[in-house]
């Protein structure tokens, strides 16, 4: 899936369009796709444009070490674009391969092992700093209901009603299953460590006049 110019009203509105009935750029999980177009708009979009600004607040919440692990790739329109912020020099400190902790068998002398004692202690600095990765996950669910009298926008409702520390939701849609019955095909993205999916699978549950049953549809680590 390729926009134009997403600075554009029309661009934003083929954007907006879009993310209505998908979480992500591509596929069901964020990747560098996301990231050119999130890079592109620089900034939640003001106005009438409800699901980009949920995918940009989404996106915005990982952390910078998180979004450099992403893989796919950006959207031929975005590849080539000029960044808006010049990215800065990285310095050739920086680089851990960079970094001698031991130095060369002839640096035996007082000003070597002095060199050598500040190397180790600014790669164990930068080590120190590095932020932790927090572990989350993107789940699909089939929320279906009992038969085709069931009220599915009232359905959805009482799902988003619930809310837990680490989870989001994002896109849905309804899915035919058949006989005129249509299933709630919904998103949400979990922190591992903060939800149990079998907890809140029995939460959706629990709204016994509206749901028959709750399944995994897909489910990916990010």
């Amino acid at each position: 899936m390729a926009f134009g110019d997403v600075k554009t009203p029309q661009g934003l509105k083929e954007l907006n369009n879009f993310l209505a009935d998908n979480s992500y750029i591509s596929g069901y999980t964020p990747s560098k796709a996301d990231l050119s177009v999130f890079d592109a708009l620089g900034k939640a979009p003001a106005g009438d444009f409800a699901h980009v600004a949920r995918w940009y607040r989404h996106i915005a919440s990982f952390e910078a070490g998180e979004r450099s692990a992403w893989t796919g790739a950006p959207l031929p329109q975005l590849a080539g674009a000029k960044p808006t912020v010049a990215a800065p020099a990285k310095p050739a400190a920086d680089d851990d391969d960079d970094v001698d902790l031991f130095g060369s068998d002839e640096e035996d002398d007082a000003e070597a092992e002095r060199i050598k004692a500040e190397r180790v202690a600014a790669y164990a600095a930068k080590k120190s700093k590095k932020p932790a990765l927090i572990a989350k996950s993107s789940v699909l669910l089939d929320v279906k209901p009992w038969d085709d009298e069931t009220d599915m926008k009232e359905m959805e409702r009482f799902v988003r009603t619930i809310e837990m520390d680490g989870l989001l939701w994002g896109a849905s849609k309804l899915v035919p299953v058949g006989y005129g019955i249509n299933k709630l095909q919904i998103m949400c993205v979990i922190e591992d460590e903060k939800v149990s999916i079998d907890l809140l699978q029995e939460k959706i549950e629990e709204f016994e006049d509206f749901v028959q049953s709750v399944d995994i549809a897909a489910f990916n680590k990010i």
